[in-house]
């Protein structure tokens, strides 16, 4: 295979994986990694560096918006990336040890796992009752919604504080973003609102990949050639998902495009882990 067509290959792929990617709310690193190291034989580590820098990219233009619109609530973003960077440092650097069979299943389960979350129903939480740790922290916040301002208060720090540690290892172990395990933490833990939730995960998601960037870059496992087109598909496939976001009435068909083909995905990455392939 030549050059060119392996790095237009990456380009195609990587728009697909942008687009499905915006439209669900997870981001691209779910298609792209099984896509290098499935479809390319690309070593995983490689991919997971390339997976890393698009992260970086995708979340650092969507996050400038929300926090424009006043929904992120970035004091809070601000604290939990204490935990998620610890963890990513931790993963990044255990990534580098562990055996890549090991990582591509721990990759399938997390895949499965985020495949089923992504269909589960989103619901707004505005708790009223106050957290002693969240007050001293001035963590409780207000965001706009089509009826005017709503404050809502932020409960169970120290649990949502953990699970952040841990999103964030999966996160530099696996080279995602691990949006989905940051919603629940903040969404099913601390009990902020969804939409609060997820700009927030935005936000601090490009913050959690570039401390686990940091390790790769330094073991060479960034490779230009193929982190070059895998951003610009990226950014390109989340530009047109945002566009066919707002004109879609129903994302219910989206859930599913997205559990089927992420399900089908980590099947492929278990199986492939399991039989010593990758």
């Amino acid at each position: 295979m030549s050059i060119l067509v392996f790095t237009l290959i990456i380009l195609v792929g990587s728009y697909f994986a942008g687009l499905l990617g915006s439209l669900t709310g997870l981001g691209g690193g779910f298609i792209i990694i099984p896509m290098l190291t499935l479809l390319l034989n690309v070593d995983i580590h490689y991919a997971i560096g390339a997976s890393l820098v698009s992260v970086i990219a995708t979340s650092s233009g969507a996050a400038a918006a929300y926090v424009k619109e006043g929904i992120t609530n970035i004091r809070l973003g601000m604290f939990l990336e204490i935990a998620t960077t610890t963890g990513a440092l931790f993963g990044a650097i255990l990534a580098i040890y562990l055996p890549t069979s090991y990582i591509a299943i721990i990759f399938g389960c997390i895949l499965i796992f985020s495949a089923i979350s992504s269909l589960r129903k989103k619901t707004e939480h505005i708790i009223k009752e106050k957290n002693y740790l969240a007050e001293k922290l001035k963590l409780n916040s207000t965001y706009p919604t089509a009826t005017g301002t709503v404050e809502y208060s932020v409960t169970r720090v120290v649990g949502g504080f953990f699970m952040m540690i841990f999103a964030g290892v999966i996160s530099g172990l696996l080279g995602i973003g691990s949006g989905a395990l940051k919603v629940i933490a903040m969404d099913g833990i601390m009990r902020i609102p969804f939409k609060v939730s997820t700009t927030t995960s935005n936000f601090m998601i490009g913050v959690t990949a570039a401390a686990s960037a940091v390790v790769y870059l330094q073991r060479g496992y960034i490779d230009p050639g193929i982190s070059m087109p895998v951003v610009l598909g990226v950014l390109l496939g989340a530009l047109s998902g945002s566009k066919i976001l707002v004109n879609s009435k129903s994302s219910d068909w989206l859930r599913w495009t997205f559990f089927v083909v992420v399900t089908v995905l980590a099947i492929q990455m278990i199986w492939h882990g399991i039989a010593g392939k990758i």
